[in-house]
């Protein structure tokens, strides 16, 4: 069956990205952002101190907990993953670094998934390149990977996927459920028995993560989808085989969220709602630059999205899990972690405009790009040199406020990582610019290289800046100073954030102990947050305790920590 397509695309334009060169760029965008740093506030460190909490045997696998605190993100999988690689690699490295390999090897499954997805979709009835009279139109099979190559560039290009795909929480987890079940649906019915069990390890995942009811929306929606697709005859059962067992698996993922009490109510009331400017305004910066190219497919294939006689898989498929993303962006909290769902799809979206670009629109493209990642690189390197020489002024007084007391320490490796992240973005810009190129991927290109390229720099000669901000090393080492060896015995606590308590247990070492327990009888030290003390309701100190010092976060005034001591009769 032969359908309306505007994509016009010669031989020429399908020439793929070469091979090394796009896993050098995943892995260069995977790695930094996992290694050489401590865990950061709040998601990250919490994640992982559940996770050490199971892996020492602390706490209960079905109902994991931190001196009696459950998590306050729903979901098992991500606590699992990191326990799990604690045990396994925790005698080679640091516990925190092990902890977050599963996440970082999830990422880089999603970047895989998605390249699958697009490569499929683009396979597709109605995707594929339209026939010259004369011959020299693009192969299918060539056509598909120059637009699956065009989709992970968009991906890694998108800005918010930077730093929460770089964490060690739920949410990565959720991202790679989606591009799970993202791949499986744009497989079938080319293939039929992998995908499908890859959709379904993505729905558990899914349903596992805090996300059980996206997890079952998907699964049916998906299910529709491949039910109406227009397929050859003989994959005809095929194709509905699969979507039944879509729909199974959806439901399926939901009872045994359920059944592991995962699933929770959190849909905002009516008058919560996202306001229509916020969500505007989240969207054009977190999924710049596929949004304009999604928008822009959208209208170019505007005739295959009406067409109701056929459901077309490589445009349905996307705008299902689009739709998805943003109405849990409306009704959930948080919104942005919501969004990031949505990134995958949108990154397809983008890839299918790409056929129909003319000239002047890629130029606008490669401009733009060019010259917003080589101010923010200016930016970051003029920031770096300021902290270090105090020149220019201005920049090192900002740093100076923002971060009290930090002390910079000069590092040749993370410089020469920085420096030859540079050079290799120049010599990308002068690849784009010395001709003009026809492969379709090209106006990606500079995006997806100047993401990467900014994201680098702040992992690298930023990181020590960005670890002093984000992390809770400052705090701890200044309540070193005041607090006994953690051989001394334990320390009460009452209303520590989850956060504060894995700090003090995880990077100082203290045995922490609840103050309502009967075990903090034998502590003769107390450690509460200040705003605890605030509260009018408190109740919980009396005359012996003898207050000793308020220990700040360096770069947040209101997360101080109050040491007491107890006096003694």
């Amino acid at each position: 069956m032969n359908f309306p397509t505007p994509a016009i695309v010669s031989q020429a334009a399908v020439r793929p990205l070469p091979r090394a060169l796009l896993l050098l760029l995943c892995l260069a965008y995977v790695v930094p952002g996992f290694v050489a740093r401590a865990p950061w506030k709040t998601l990250d460190i919490t994640s992982f101190g559940y996770a050490m909490a199971l892996a020492e045997g602390k706490t209960p696998w079905l109902a994991p907990e931190i001196l009696g605190l459950s998590p306050d993100t729903e979901g098992l999988i991500p606590y699992w993953l990191g326990a799990w690689a604690i045990q396994a690699f925790g005698d080679f490295m640091s516990p925190e670094l092990a902890s977050r390999l599963p996440f970082a090897a999830l990422l880089w499954l999603a970047l895989m998934a998605t390249w699958y997805a697009v490569y499929y979709l683009a396979r597709s009835p109605g995707a594929g390149p339209v026939a010259f009279a004369f011959g020299g139109e693009a192969s299918h099979i060539d056509y598909a990977r120059a637009m699956a190559d065009g989709g992970l560039l968009a991906l890694i290009a998108c800005l918010g996927l930077a730093q929460p795909s770089h964490e060690a929480s739920s949410y990565v987890v959720q991202l790679s459920g989606v591009c799970f079940v993202f791949y499986a649906a744009a497989c079938i019915p080319i293939r039929f028995g992998t995908p499908l069990c890859v959709g379904a390890i993505g729905l558990v995942m899914l349903a596992l993560s805090g996300a059980p009811t996206y997890a079952v929306c998907l699964g049916l929606g998906v299910a529709l989808i491949l039910a109406l697709t227009p397929v050859d005859a003989k994959l005809r059962t095929r194709s509905l085989q699969a979507a039944g067992a879509f729909a199974i698996l959806g439901v399926a993922a939901l009872l045994l969220a359920v059944y592991l009490h995962q699933w929770q109510w959190r849909i905002l009331p009516a008058e919560n709602f996202r306001q229509l400017r916020p969500l505007f305004e989240l969207v054009v910066w977190y999924v710049w630059p596929a949004w304009p190219l999604a928008l822009w497919s959208l209208w170019i294939w505007r005739r295959q999205v009406a067409d109701w006689r056929f459901v077309h898989r490589h445009l349905w498929l996307p705008i299902l899990l689009v739709t998805l993303a943003l109405v849990n962006t409306v009704i959930t909290t948080p919104s942005d972690r919501a969004l990031l769902l949505g990134l995958p799809a949108f990154a397809a979206l983008a890839a299918f405009a790409l056929p129909t670009f003319r000239r002047a629109m890629a130029a606008l493209i490669d401009w733009f790009t060019l010259l917003f990642f080589s101010a923010a690189a200016i930016t970051i390197w003029v920031i770096w040199l300021a902290v270090y020489t105090g020149t220019p002024a201005k920049p090192a007084a900002n740093v100076a406020r923002i971060a009290p007391d930090f002390v910079a320490h000069f590092s040749l490796p993370q410089f020469v990582i920085a420096a030859l992240a540079t050079l290799a973005w120049c010599a990308l810009v002068y690849w784009r610019a010395r001709r003009n190129r026809p492969e379709i991927w090209r106006s990606l290109v500079l995006p997806a290289g100047g993401t990467v390229l900014s994201w680098i720099l702040l992992m690298s000669i930023w990181m020590p800046m960005l670890d002093y901000g984000r992390s809770y090393t400052a705090q701890v080492q200044a309540l070193a100073k005041v607090l006994p060896p953690p051989s001394a015995g334990c320390i009460a606590t009452a209303g520590l954030s989850r956060s504060q308590i894995v700090a003090m247990q995880a990077q100082g070492g203290w045995h922490l102990v609840p103050l309502n327990d009967e075990a903090s009888q034998a502590c003769q030290w107390l450690a509460m947050p200040l705003e605890s003390l605030r509260s009018p309701s408190n109740e919980t100190l009396g005359a012996e305790w003898l207050r000793l010092a308020a220990v700040p976060r360096p770069t947040d005034k209101n997360a101080e920590i109050v040491v007491y001591r107890r006096q003694q009769n």
